[in-house]
């Protein structure tokens, strides 16, 4: 992929803010494309195909891994999540910034495999708050919710890996803080 540094990950536990901050992010920035996911879970109330997730079968995740046709792909909670290359590579040809929203095992094979993409990891101000962002999001049974909350203890451990680690108080100075980070 030519032009690494036009590839810009956003990583972090489940509930931590990732999809509220790249709202903002893409309505301050117009340059910035945020890459849409293919994934096996079903989708969640409101969530649009092709607008917030490429909703696929496992068969057919299986089939685009075994032509190679992501830039990672991981399994997370039960269901497969990844991230189809040509859309990538079509937006850095016509000059875009791309905004990965991954979760921590897809960042860290992006990061391996584009080091000069820009990854940040996207910290919650305490596991508190974190347990009530999930809970209140009202999407998940308890033992979702439980699964969440243990895989986001290990996620925050492996935070030191990524080049940023921003903690998210408020979500409009933590875009801020972001583009910020990509403009430099």
């Amino acid at each position: 992929m030519k032009n690494q540094k036009k590839l810009i990950i956003l990583t972090g536990p489940s509930g931590v803010g990732k999809g509220t901050v790249i709202k903002e992010i893409l309505g301050k920035d117009k340059n910035i494309w945020l890459s849409i996911s293919a994934t096996t879970r079903e989708p969640r109330e409101g969530e649009q195909e092709g607008e917030n997730y490429y909703f696929l079968k496992q068969e057919k995740f299986k089939e685009m891994i075994e032509k190679n046709l992501f830039l990672e792909w991981a399994q997370f909670a039960g269901n497969y999540y990844g991230t189809p290359l040509s859309s990538v590579n079509e937006k850095i040809t016509k000059g875009f910034t791309v905004l990965l929203e991954i979760e921590v095992e897809g960042a860290k094979q992006i990061k391996e495999k584009f080091p000069e993409s820009l990854s940040i990891f996207l910290l919650p101000p305490d596991k508190a708050e974190l347990e009530r962002r999930i809970r209140n999001r009202g999407t998940e049974k308890e033992e979702a919710i439980k699964k969440r909350l243990l895989r986001a203890s290990y996620e925050i451990s492996a935070s030191n890996q990524f080049d940023f680690e921003l903690t998210n108080h408020n979500v409009d100075e933590t875009a801020k803080r972001i583009i910020k980070l990509i403009q430099t």
